[in-house]
């Protein structure tokens, strides 16, 4: 237990080294610095929370109007395809955009409609006079849709402003049709606005070859060309599983990737059309026309738009969180300041200071030498949470600060643990080496135990909570993998170290 290789020290001496080097910036460099330091050290740091540091806020309003229009032409082009299927005469209309209308004078006809649409549309109010039908959505039915559709949206925007899961914005319903979205250290919100407000909703279209005979529209793309698109989608986005930035023909580009449900109806297009052009529309606008050359199995492929890098990486990243299902409007934006104020922040840093120094002292006090070695390994582990942080451009909020407080006192903890084993062990006239090599290896298995119970309730805190529940969660959990390795190995080896070289006959633990 107490033999560590030159391999394991260096390891482990590098680790600590590097989680000291990547936390310097948030601890020690403002902004405003260009200190001879920050030349030499990353310049990733912590951002802080809008209760710490204030960011942005917006307040968005979801068109449900629209959503409910697309809905109903969803439905009238299932109406067609049965009066097609069944050879009837008829074209549905939407009225108002509240309503389907069509008429039939055949009776037959009549009732075997009304079978179907009752069947196949169970949340669709029929209503029926003299081969006169209106069709529409229960109102039972639209609220269920609106309450759904508030739901999707905040999902959605959650996964293109918090990709990874680490800013912690603040994303909350507001009524029937508003989402309030705070994001933490985005002081210009233009950006954030540009990422919100694409509906991201990306299709695949054949050209129209006869645009007064088909059904067809007009659309252009970046550079002001026109094309006659066809107005059925022969793929959706939503069969999309990733997307990424990458290059081809050295220019940024989007490479995507379909599910097995995509991957098959590709192929079966690119077969059945090779030689013809198809379109990829994003946002009512063609990003690009290529012609299909040869069938395409591997249900993956390129969008090779004229796009910077930074468009081509935002547009990936609104793939891969997907289309929202209406566009969403900017009500009311404004700049937050920090919620707790400076003296409350300074307060808290006080506090923290003031904790870290009692802590230090009262291991010193009882623990001596050893004391002084697990106050070494404390002030590494918060290198470490703070330097994961920084390296994953993580929000750090209060609830977050409390995580790695809560964190500082499990580690010393571990050690006190390890500690108060090897008093057990020198009472029993054992000797020093054998003292520590098993009190290390008895309290092992009880640091573990406890650190794990408190791992799975952090992830499933983190699983099901959100906003600063997630942001105590991280440190939280950062905190107890990084307290094992400095109470378990950091620890362990430089009282090794110290063993071997010193050798002293008598240990000062009270």
């Amino acid at each position: 237990m107490l033999n560590f290789s030159k391999l394991k020290i260096t390891t482990i001496s590098l680790l600590s080294l590097l989680a000291i080097v990547f936390a310097l910036p948030s601890i020690f460099i403002d902004n405003k610095s260009s200190s001879f330091l920050e030349k030499y050290i990353p310049s990733n740091k912590v951002n802080l929370g809008l209760d710490l540091k204030g960011g942005s806020q917006l307040l968005l309003e979801v068109d449900h109007e629209y959503y409910l229009k697309e809905q109903l032409n969803i439905l009238k082009n299932e109406i067609r395809e049965v009066f097609y299927e069944e050879s009837i005469k008829s074209v549905p209309e939407i009225i108002g955009g509240e309503k389907i209308i069509f008429n039939i004078s055949n009776e037959e006809e009549i009732n075997k409609i009304k079978k179907i649409i009752r069947k196949n549309n169970k949340n669709a109010e029929l209503y029926e006079k003299s081969g006169h039908f209106e069709i529409s959505l229960f109102n039972e039915e639209k609220i269920k849709i609106k309450q759904n559709l508030i739901k999707q949206s905040i999902e959605i925007i959650r996964r293109r402003v918090d990709e990874n899961g680490t800013k912690e914005p603040t994303i909350i319903s507001q009524g029937d049709n508003r989402i309030l979205l705070q994001v933490p250290g985005i002081q210009n919100s233009a950006e954030l606005k540009t990422l919100i407000g694409k509906t991201a909703k990306m299709t695949f279209h054949f050209l129209s070859e006869n645009p007064i005979a088909e059904q067809s529209i007009q659309l252009t793309d970046d550079k002001g060309r026109i094309y006659n698109i066809k107005k059925d989608v022969i793929l959706s986005g939503d069969l999309l599983v990733d997307a990424n930035a990458t290059f081809y023909e050295g220019k940024p580009a989007v490479a995507f990737r379909f599910n097995s449900i995509g991957t098959r109806k590709f192929a079966q297009i690119t077969k059945e059309n090779i030689g013809k052009v198809f379109a990829i529309i994003l946002d009512n606008k063609v990003i690009t026309a290529p012609i299909i050359n040869t069938v395409i199995n591997q249900g993956s492929g390129i969008i090779s738009g004229n796009f910077t890098t930074q468009e081509a990486n935002q547009t990936a990243l609104l793939l891969r969180a997907g289309s929202l299902p209406a566009p969403l409007s900017i009500v009311e934006e404004r700049t937050v300041g920090p919620s707790l104020g400076s003296d409350s922040i300074q307060s808290g840093k006080i506090a923290i200071i003031a904790s870290l120094i009692f802590v230090a002292i009262f291991m010193i006090i009882f623990y001596g030498l050893f004391g002084f070695i697990a106050d070494i390994a404390m002030f590494i582990n918060i290198a470490i949470i703070i330097s994961i942080l920084a390296f994953f451009n993580a929000t750090l909020t209060l609830p977050g600060i409390a995580g790695i407080v809560l964190t500082m006192g499990m580690s010393v903890d571990a050690n006190v643990l390890i500690f108060e084993r090897i008093k057990e062990e020198l009472r029993d006239q054992k000797s020093i080496f054998n003292s520590i090599e098993q009190g290390f290896s008895q309290a092992y298995r009880t640091i573990i135990d406890s650190n794990l119970t408190t791992l799975i309730v952090a992830l499933f805190l983190y699983m099901f909570g959100n906003g600063p529940i997630k942001g105590f969660s991280v440190t939280l959990s950062i905190g107890i993998i990084s307290s094992m390795f400095t109470a378990i190995l950091l620890t362990r080896m430089i009282i090794s170290i110290w063993i071997k070289k010193f050798r002293p006959k008598k240990l000062a633990l009270l």
